[in-house]
């Protein structure tokens, strides 16, 4: 089957807006991340709120530790976004031209971004893991991508694997309510040409705000889960190894879910909710609005390199 230029497009400019989102916003995940991770224990907790976070790195002289793992998680959400958005993509417009539809309907717009996620969430879950057990590292202690992958058996690189695979309903959501939004507003532009060597676009604001609205949808249905992932990939409190059986037993979706219960009840699901939309909404809308302003460009530069090479090779074959 040939190549969908137009599903590597809409994957190349999605990872180009995934790489430069999580750049600019990855202090902010970091902070996000530690206090996520923190269970409160005998009634204390290290971290009241963000602002804590970004006060240690602060006193202690390590802000630049706020940029800890961003190699690794720049690997991951650029790997991860290219197979999402060139899957999703490509398996929506092969529906299309099989089905025979003109549009295609929410409930199938939902298997096929999960089909997309899960497959996405297979292939990036070692440099998701590392880059969680890196983020929740003490500030100036953090190992490199091999060092952490090293440090455990090769199904600990894949911890939290089960939580991602229901998570991939999360951005499925989110592309869905993004998509669904976006159809409607442009519905109303009569203007724009329908052709092979276009594509409609939303304006920057538009984009952004769209954004902002289809993954504070998304964060709020499966925040919990969210939670519970980030518990179980977060680099172990102990290294003298005398929480061993305390520590597996955390690592399960029923031990995280138990120590969460016990130490902080209900409320303790939802800790660190304000911080993850905060987090996700913008990077999600700058990642959105980022690509939907190159993807013209992107379409652009694949067309002009086909017509090259076909050009080369029909020069070729004339000599």
């Amino acid at each position: 089957m040939a190549l969908d230029l137009e599903s590597l497009s809409e994957a190349t400019s999605g990872a180009i807006g995934s790489l430069l989102s999580t750049t600019i916003l990855y202090p902010l995940d970091t902070c996000k991340t530690k206090y996520q991770a923190e269970v409160r224990a005998h009634g204390q907790q290290k971290y009241r709120n963000l602002l804590d976070v970004l006060r240690e790195a602060i006193s202690t002289h390590q802000v630049l530790s706020l940029y800890q793992g961003l190699g690794t998680k720049n690997l991951q959400s650029f790997i991860a976004q290219f197979v999402y958005f060139y899957g999703y993509s490509y398996v929506k417009r092969l529906y299309l031209v099989r089905s025979g539809a003109k549009r295609i309907g929410t409930t199938a717009n939902l298997v096929l971004a999960a089909a997309a996620g899960a497959c996405t969430a297979i292939v990036t879950q070692p440099l998701d893991t590392a880059s969680s057990r890196m983020q929740t590292s003490a500030f100036g202690k953090s190992k490199g991508l091999w060092k952490t992958l090293a440090e455990g058996t090769w199904s600990d690189a894949f911890d939290g694997l089960g939580i991602s695979l229901l998570l991939t309903s999360n951005p499925a959501i989110q592309y869905t309510v993004f998509d669904q939004l976006k159809q409607r507003l442009l519905k109303g532009k009569h203007n724009i040409a329908r052709n092979d060597s276009s594509q409609e676009t939303l304006s920057a604001f538009s984009a952004f705000l769209v954004g902002a609205i289809s993954k504070s949808i998304a964060t709020f249905l499966t925040y919990p889960a969210i939670r519970c992932k980030v518990m179980i990939q977060a680099v172990d409190s102990n290294d003298d190894g005398t929480k061993t059986a305390q520590q597996k037993s955390r690592k399960t979706v029923p031990g995280v879910i138990y120590a969460i219960w016990k130490s902080e009840g209900v409320p303790g699901f939802f800790k660190g909710l304000h911080a993850q939309i905060l987090k996700t909404v913008l990077s999600s809308a700058v990642l959105l609005m980022i690509k939907e302003k190159i993807s013209a460009t992107t379409w652009v530069l694949i067309l002009a390199t086909r017509r090259y090479l076909l050009l080369t090779r029909g020069r070729q074959k004339s000599t």
